[in-house]
């Protein structure tokens, strides 16, 4: 298996309604590399934003089936963390990295 790069495991964060709720709790949601695991996640997020990270929890969403226009598609599934920070400390996604 091939060694995945701390900046290559985290591919963008996710701005939804529900992670916009989240980040009131201190957390923030990405989505990452398939072959990324917990360890490898918080050390890139910590080397990335200067933060401290208490938790880590992982979700596979899997891939679906669409009927587009009468004819049969996939949606591709991805892997997303959802990242929990220490209490006061915060990322900013607007800003970029």
């Amino acid at each position: 298996m091939k060694k995945i790069n701390s900046t290559d495991s985290i591919r963008q964060p996710i701005i939804t309604e529900k992670a916009t709720i989240l980040s009131e709790q201190n957390k923030t949601v990405f989505k990452v590399h398939s072959g990324a695991n917990k360890n490898s996640i918080k050390k890139s997020i910590e080397k990335l934003f200067k933060v401290t990270v208490t938790k880590v929890n992982i979700i596979n969403t899997k891939t679906k089936k669409k009927i587009k226009q009468g004819k049969l598609s996939t949606k591709p599934g991805f892997k997303k963390a959802i990242i929990t920070l220490k209490k006061g400390q915060s990322i900013d996604l607007s800003t970029g990295i």
